[in-house]
């Protein structure tokens, strides 16, 4: 890590390994920049950073990432009031039992697994650059493997099935990354991947409903805890020995080969170029006709 105090972003930082992921950034004397959907949560989750680390320079923003005008605000605020950005920490995900729409009008686990960090992480892309050697990190899982790249229905209208969505988000978050590795080849940002593992979180309960909190309590003896299932994603923010890796997947901090579907360059730049146009960041229009 550099001499002076970094700054680490975490998305999704209000609960679970967001929450536990910043505050690890926090004891490191980073200034931390925890990213929360919902306000009380997210002070209360400030908080109890700053009082567990005694570390004061942790910041709050808000930004619901269902709303793609919430992520340009953010990044913008960023961009303006930091004058380095040394890692990025793309955590925040959801799993929806039913379809849901973002308020832009896509199906809502694409939206705000692949969608919402993409144009995030491309709008912070400069501040990152400017301070390399810097670091992107993007949550991804092993549900890619049961997910596909659905070009002809991308929004799941056709027959929605929870995990089938959900796979191909976190497949996207894959490509995604490999992707954005080749492009940032020489700039001294790395990117990569990971999947934490099986960890009791509250990703799998309904926003709305609260459905899912039944299951995620019975299951709890079984699963890794919040820090447990972070581990890789700190690891990934701060070890010396991987200042250089980039475009890798990690699982218990090692490097793990993804399957051949990941490997397609020609499906990451289509993937790429189309999540752009939906965006909107070469036209400045959304469309979703995908």
């Amino acid at each position: 890590m550099k001499s002076d105090q970094p700054t680490m972003v975490v998305t999704g930082a209000n609960s679970g390994m967001g929450k536990a992921t910043a505050l690890a950034f926090a004891r490191l004397d980073a200034h931390v920049i925890m990213i929360c959907r919902n306000e009380a949560k997210g002070i209360e989750a400030q908080q109890e950073v700053i009082q567990e680390s005694g570390n004061t320079k942790v910041d709050l923003l808000l930004c619901d990432f269902s709303k793609l005008e919430d992520v340009r605000q953010t990044a913008a605020h960023i961009n303006q009031h930091y004058t380095r950005l040394d890692v990025l920490v793309n955590n925040a995900a959801i799993i929806s039992t039913k379809r849901q729409e973002t308020v832009d009008g896509f199906e809502l686990q694409f939206g705000v697994n692949h969608l919402a960090p993409f144009l995030l992480t491309n709008l912070l892309l400069d501040k990152l650059k400017e301070s390399a050697p810097s670091r992107i990190i993007n949550v991804s899982s092993g549900a890619y493997k049961f997910g596909k790249i659905s070009f002809n229905d991308l929004q799941s209208t056709k027959g929605y099935r929870t995990f089938k969505a959900y796979g191909q988000s976190k497949l996207a978050n894959i490509l995604f990354t490999y992707e954005l590795a080749r492009r940032l080849e020489g700039s001294e940002v790395t990117a990569n991947t990971l999947h934490p593992g099986a960890v009791s979180t509250n990703l799998g309960i309904d926003r709305q409903t609260g459905f899912g909190k039944t299951i995620v309590k019975m299951l709890k003896p079984f699963f890794q805890t919040p820090a447990e299932g972070a581990s890789t994603a700190i690891y990934l923010a701060t070890a010396d020995e991987i200042a250089t890796i980039s475009g890798t997947y990690f699982i218990n901090k090692k490097q793990v080969k993804t399957n051949a579907q990941t490997h397609d360059e020609a499906l990451a730049k289509r993937l790429w170029s189309v999540s752009e146009e939906l965006v909107g960041l070469n036209t400045g229009k959304k469309h979703i006709s995908e």
